[in-house]
């Protein structure tokens, strides 16, 4: 029996590369060439990449936790929804939008939404701090076992003008091998 890659780590030598960070059996998908690969900041996380734009960099993550963990793709739009504050004073629940992607290779969602970023989740004890006029565009990919989770954030000038390389990206998701 060999050893698989710890999440995040270095793969064995001589190992061939994992299409789109997915794990065997998982998905893969075709990222921008604009878009720069990132070793995961964390063992949570599959895959990230460094998005430049006119805003100032953004971030995509892709999440996988696994069958029957982290919730459903339902609960995860509301968690980032909760992630950012209205500049009026509205739910963000309220203004959040939810499309499916009618041409894509599997059953994927995108949640779309504008406002003053909260910076999620976070390892520190103080509080993160507040970004106005940021975007997420959170895309929920239906894999063999469970849903993926790319999560696109950043300045809104940024986010918007990759909003249609992130549809593609997310058009482009299918089950790997």
């Amino acid at each position: 029996a060999g050893t698989l890659p710890i999440p995040g780590g270095e793969l064995p030598p001589g190992h061939p590369p994992l299409e789109g960070g997915s794990p065997a059996g998982g998905l893969a998908w075709t990222a921008p060439p604009a878009w720069v690969g990132q070793p995961p900041a964390s063992s949570m996380r599959i895959a990230q990449y460094s998005v430049p734009g006119p805003g100032g960099e953004a971030e995509l993550v892709v999440f996988y936790f696994g069958p029957n963990q982290g919730g459903d793709p339902m609960a995860n739009a509301q968690r980032w929804a909760g992630q950012f504050e209205q500049p009026d004073g509205r739910s963000s629940l309220d203004v959040m939008q939810v499309t499916a992607v009618e041409d894509a290779q599997l059953p994927v969602q995108i949640v779309e939404l504008t406002g003053i970023y909260d910076g999620g989740m976070t390892m520190t004890e103080s509080p993160p701090e507040k970004k106005p006029n940021w975007m997420l565009l959170g895309g929920i990919a239906q894999g063999p076992d469970a849903p993926w989770f790319f999560k696109f954030t950043g300045p809104e000038a940024t986010v918007r003008a990759a909003r249609d390389d992130f549809f593609g990206l997310m058009r482009s998701v299918h089950v790997a091998g």
